[in-house]
């Protein structure tokens, strides 16, 4: 091989090696972020629970796990914030290479639940649409994090 081809090759490799470090180090910072507590504020988010809520027929009571590795486990809503991940301190620990540590999280507003993601590397889906900020979760409906999914029901 010419001396050039094996200069290109090092170089490559090389731009390749920072690529890697660099996306290391973005989702090590996201994981540092959501578990510290820094989030972004989302104009407008808490303006739902200041109105005046209709009374509702039916309100959650428990979440689901309905497809995953915890298929059928049912955990109790008492209106405390539900905090979703692999971190062994979460409410619900998901055993889930695409979950992130803090991964997201469920919390009272009101009447209304709402799910919100926490900087997590692969997303936060609720009935197929990415959460990019605190989102009403309906009754039933599916959310997906990682190959997990859970929902909301009475």
């Amino acid at each position: 091989m010419s001396e050039l081809v094996i200069q290109l090759t090092r170089a490559g490799f090389l731009a390749l090696l920072w690529l890697f470090v660099l996306v290391a180090l973005r989702v090590v910072r996201s994981d540092l972020q959501s578990a510290s507590g820094l989030r972004m504020s989302v104009p407008g988010a808490g303006k739902a629970s200041r109105k005046q809520s209709r009374p509702k027929a039916k309100s959650p009571r428990q979440l689901v796990v309905t497809e995953g590795a915890l298929s059928g486990t049912r955990i109790t809503l008492e209106g405390r914030p539900i905090m979703i991940g692999r971190a062994d301190d979460s409410t619900l620990v998901l055993d889930d290479d695409y979950a992130s540590t803090r991964h997201a999280k469920l919390s009272l507003r009101g009447q209304d639940w709402y799910v919100e993601d926490l900087g997590s590397t692969n997303g936060t889906y609720l009935d197929r649409a990415k959460v990019t900020g605190p989102t009403k979760v309906p009754l039933g409906a599916p959310i997906k994090i990682g190959k997990t999914v859970i929902e909301l029901r009475s």
